[in-house]
Order: C-alpha cells, then sequence, then structure tokens
C-alpha cells in the first residue's frame, strides 16, 4: 500500500441558506465572520449569538442529567458521614483533569479523598479491579469514576461484592445493558435529557460537581467562604480540548471560560508546565498541540498519576520539579512514536495492498502508550480506517482511528465476536484481543469495511471555509476570526484558499520545514508549511493555489501575519480542475 498522494478540495456549505448580510448587520460582524458562522451548523441568528457570547450562563441544569440527584444525595452522605471516597479516572488527558477536579472539589465540599488513574500497561483502560480491591481494604465505601466505566459490568459487580457503592460518570457510548452500579451519568444515555451530549469525561465532572454545590449549600453544609467552582474550569478546558470533543455549546463556553483562567491565574501545575514547554500565550491549539501531550506522556509510558499530582501541586517549586519529568517523558514518547511509526510505514508498504480498506496490524515490539498517535498519524498518511495492536505475552491492547464517513465503535460492535472488549467513539477506539484471533478479527474488520467505504471514501478531502484574495488578509481580518475562538473539533480554525499566487524565496527552516513569501497583484504575504521539505522542490510550479489558516507572528515584540500552509498545488486554470491537487 502506498501513501493517498490524491486529495479533494471541498469548499465547507452551510446547514442552511441564511441571509448573511442582515446577520452582518445585526451581530455587527464582517460578512465573512457570518458565513464562517452558517458554515459551522449555525442555522439562526439566535445560535449565531450565543456562539459569539460563549457565555457559562446559557448552562443548562445538570439536573438535567440522568442519576445526577442519586449520586448527588449519596456525595452528601459520604461527606456528612467522613467516610473515604476513592475518584478512579483514566490515564488519558481527560482523565487526569476529570480526577484532579473531582478531587479538588470534593476537599472543597469537607470530602476524604483519595484518587488512583490506571496503570495502562498493567491494568489496561476503565475501572481496575486491582484497584478496587486495594481501595476496599483502605476502607472505601465510595467509588466515583471518571471518564470511565460505562462499560464496566464485572467491576461494578466486584465493587458491590466488596462493599462499595460506585458512581460512574462518564461520556463514552454506552452499551445497551448497563452495569449495575448505585447510578451512571452520561448525557449520551438514552434516558438522559441533558441536551448537549457532547460533554467530556471532565465536562460530566464539573456537572456532578456544580449539582453537588448546589445541594450543599441547600443544606447549608458548604464550607465558608463558599468554593468558587469557575476556578477548576482550567482543568475543564484542559480535558476537553485534548479529548477532541465538539467544541460547540455548552463545551465551547466551558473551554473560552477555562482558557481565560489559564492566562490570567494559572495554578501552580500550569504555569510549571508552560515554563517547560516554553509557552508564553494561552489558546486552544496549545493546550492540544504541547500542554495536553505532557500531560499524556506520563501515561503513555510510566504513571498516569504524575499528571494529576502536577494539577493539584500548589507548590511552584515541586511543580516544576513535576514537570520537569513530564517533559523528559514526552521526548521519550516522541522517540518510542517515531520507531513504531517508521515500522508500521514498512509493514504497510510490504504488506499491504491499495486494494485494502482497512490498515491492521500487530507486533511485539510495539510500546501500547504510542500506537494511538501512531494510528492517527498512519490515518493522516493512508487515508484508511487504522488499528494498531500492541502484543504481550499473547495478549494485544489496540488503538484505533478512523476516516469521515466510517464509526469506530459501530465496526467494533459488528466485529467483536473476536475480541474480549472494545469501546470508544466514531473517530477513536481502543481494543483487546488474544494474539490468536486477531487474524479473524482482521477479516471482519476488512469485510465490514468494504461494505460501508467507497472506493472514493479513500481519498482524502481537505475543507477550507471561503476564497480569499491577498488584498483581503490584514489585522483587521485576524482580529474578527478570534472573535470565532476557541478554536477545536466541531469548531475547526478557518482555512482559505487564495489562487494565482507567484512563490518568492522558499528556503528550508529547521531541516523539516519550508519558509517563503507569495505575491499576488502587487500584495505579498509570507508563509511557513511545516513538516513539507519533501514538497519544497513543487514551489518552482508558477504559479500555485495556496490552502491556509492566518496566524499572528511575533518576533521581537512586533507582530506581523503569517499564513501557515496546509496545502498547495500548481494553479488551476479551471477552477473546476482544482477540486484534485
Amino acid at each position: 500500500m502506498q501513501p493517498s498522494k490524491q486529495q479533494r478540495w471541498q469548499e465547507r456549505c452551510a446547514v442552511e441558506p441564511v441571509d448573511i448580510p442582515l446577520w452582518s448587520r445585526q451581530l455587527e460582524c464582517p460578512e465573512l465572520i457570518c458565513q464562517l458562522l452558517s458554515q459551522r451548523q449555525i442555522a439562526t441568528l439566535e445560535e449565531a449569538r450565543a456562539f459569539l457570547d460563549a457565555s457559562l450562563s446559557h448552562m443548562p441544569d445538570p439536573a438535567l442529567l440522568s442519576g445526577v440527584e442519586t449520586a448527588v444525595e449519596r456525595l452528601v452522605q459520604a461527606i456528612r458521614q467522613r467516610e473515604m471516597i476513592a475518584v478512579h479516572g483514566d490515564y488519558d488527558v481527560d482523565g487526569i483533569s476529570g480526577t484532579a477536579l473531582l478531587t479538588q472539589c470534593l476537599r472543597w465540599f469537607g470530602g476524604c479523598v483519595e484518587y488512583h488513574i490506571p496503570l495502562r500497561m498493567r491494568d489496561g483502560y476503565g475501572l481496575s479491579d486491582v484497584a478496587l480491591k486495594e481501595a476496599a481494604g483502605q476502607g472505601v465505601r465510595l467509588v466515583v469514576s471518571v471518564d470511565c466505566g460505562i462499560s464496566a459490568h464485572d467491576e461494578a459487580r466486584l465493587s458491590a461484592e466488596l462493599g462499595m457503592d460506585l458512581i460512574i460518570t462518564d461520556h463514552h457510548q454506552p452499551p445497551e445493558t448497563l452495569p449495575p452500579a448505585l447510578c451512571a451519568i452520561n448525557p449520551a444515555l438514552a434516558d438522559c435529557s441533558y441536551p448537549d451530549k457532547r460533554l467530556s469525561g471532565v465536562g460530566v465532572a464539573f456537572m456532578v460537581m456544580v449539582a453537588l454545590r448546589s445541594r450543599l449549600r441547600q443544606l447549608e453544609l458548604l464550607p465558608q467562604p463558599e468554593p468558587d467552582l469557575r476556578y477548576v474550569l482550567d482543568l475543564v478546558a484542559l480535558g476537553t480540548v485534548a479529548d477532541l470533543v465538539p467544541l460547540q455549546g455548552v463545551n465551547r463556553a466551558l473551554v473560552a471560560s477555562g482558557l481565560r483562567l489559564i492566562s490570567q491565574r494559572p495554578r501552580s501545575g500550569l504555569a510549571a508546565l508552560m515554563k517547560v514547554a516554553e509557552v508564553r500565550q494561552i489558546s486552544s491549539g496549545v493546550v492540544g498541540y504541547q500542554l495536553a501531550p505532557r500531560l499524556n506522556a506520563a501515561g503513555r509510558l510510566e504513571d498516569a498519576a504524575l499528571g494529576v499530582q502536577l494539577l493539584l501541586d500548589e507548590c511552584s517549586s515541586t511543580a516544576l520539579t513535576v514537570a520537569a519529568q513530564l517533559n523528559e517523558f514526552n521526548q521519550q514518547r516522541r522517540e518510542i512514536e517515531k520507531r513504531v511509526f517508521d515500522q508500521a510505514v514498512e509493514r504497510i508498504h510490504s504488506e499491504l495492498s491499495d486494494d485494502n480498506r482497512t490498515i491492521v496490524l500487530a507486533d511485539e515490539r510495539w510500546h501500547a502508550g504510542v500506537i494511538g498517535i501512531v494510528a492517527s498519524r498512519l490515518v493522516e498518511r493512508f487515508h484508511r480506517p487504522t488499528v494498531l495492536i500492541a502484543l504481550a505475552e499473547g495478549q494485544g491492547k489496540g488503538s484505533a482511528r478512523s476516516i469521515r464517513g466510517f464509526h469506530l465503535h459501530q465496526a467494533f460492535t459488528a466485529c467483536q465476536e473476536p475480541l474480549q472488549g472494545f469501546g470508544g467513539h466514531e473517530f477513536a477506539a481502543g481494543l483487546t484481543v488474544e494474539a490468536d484471533n486477531i487474524e479473524h478479527f482482521s477479516r471482519l474488520f476488512e469485510q465490514y469495511a468494504r461494505q460501508y467505504l467507497r472506493p472514493e471514501d479513500l481519498v482524502a478531502v481537505r475543507f477550507f471555509d471561503a476564497e480569499l484574495d491577498l488584498q483581503d488578509i490584514d489585522m483587521d481580518l485576524y482580529h474578527s476570526l478570534q472573535r470565532l475562538a476557541p478554536f477545536g473539533a466541531g469548531n475547526s480554525e478557518p482555512v482559505f484558499v487564495a489562487r494565482n499566487l507567484h512563490v518568492q524565496r522558499p528556503s528550508r527552516v529547521a531541516q523539516k520545514h519550508v519558509r517563503f513569501t507569495v505575491q499576488q497583484d502587487g500584495y505579498s504575504v509570507p508563509c511557513i508549511a511545516f513538516n513539507m521539505v519533501e514538497r519544497m522542490a513543487e514551489l518552482t510550479a508558477q504559479p500555485i493555489d495556496l490552502m491556509f489558516q492566518i496566524n499572528l507572528n511575533s518576533w521581537r515584540g512586533e507582530e506581523t501575519l503569517q499564513l501557515q500552509v496546509k496545502d498547495f498545488c500548481a494553479a488551476q486554470s479551471d477552477r473546476e480542475a482544482s477540486a484534485f491537487c
């Protein structure tokens, strides 16, 4: 199988036609911004206003979450009776930040709380029977899961056998039959009336704490001064951005507020992490690409509890020590990831054909902590649903990533016969499987994909929002675009196309990148193309069509605009011919 070189450029369409001039007048913003809003599933002026406002005042009542009343009453009982509470999280950033949030809030409210994060290599994903037995031995009577547990039937039964109540808070796709827990709180449940179904794990945990604070206030049990839950929104932003849930509705409001908090008064752990990452300004992109990978690194290679420790640390000096450890783990992770990626690519070239609809590979050399990242990179290169499985002692732990139009959880459900377990979402999922059953699963997965993926689905589509001329690009436009931030899943940073540009002075930067200037009708703008040095020779084709985002470049106190290149091709004489580049 060879990398997918053919890519289709496609302009995003509005959900339904809207009156752009009217929106521009009513919202007091440029027509281009109104067009971008209409391309983000926003169909009415009221929705547009709410999107631009992104206010916490519009949040739905957490009481709408099914099971939250039962959870709150049990937590109140535990706080009143000084029962030991164990918070059980997951080892990704959503689980880490959710664990830190529940631990911090419950302690604020007077609870006796300890936390546990499973060891990826020992325990695997989700609730750990080892951890439950340890908790029971320590006198725990109430376990609260965060970002996991919705499929943990065996662990829920074990918890009850050990004399512990279990409150599940999760956001993953629920099974048809729920575990026998005290209650399960998940906006994706069929009987849940909470209107926003796409909360992150930490987002669900936050809503439970909002409901608990309200109940404690009613009972006059809140410590004084009353804990301000706005000060944990940094944790909500961290996990929500990292878990790639849509930044729309409630998520957008939570992340916008959380990013402001990180910018204005970061907690000691995040300040330390920003320092080792050499971060000066905060955005959703910085959180997703610089802070989150460092927090994730501990869980991928060692113990993710180190991330929780960092987020709860109130001492700047010890936080800096932990942050430095995480930074070192992240560097190790990069090296391991590169090795696994190179090995996977070599096997794909030699073992799979272009006719394959899927990629399923298993290897004893691979580290289970990085296969998810590598699977994402392979999807980018080959544009196929990809499952990578790390083997150890006859057992496989797999991570999967998908393409548009292929739902992984549904696929795994249809192919579950040879699997020991699985869980996840549309675009990301995990599984466990015995080594002897991998070939059987691979055949089923490929057969399933052939039913749902056409050859044209295997052509990568690059979406852009609008066409611009270089003369349209100025600081006013950049600042107008920032009204749409924070950007992320479900609200991608706007991408534009400019046509018939002339390239000037292309040069290599830091071995992997290319810097150049584009010119059109007397206007010129600098560009940076990350990881595109292999395509540098293509810039000699004159003129070119360019796909890009508009970034602000700060250097020695001066701010200038720069185009971050997403793709380019030789300019097309017929615009319809540029559907493929």
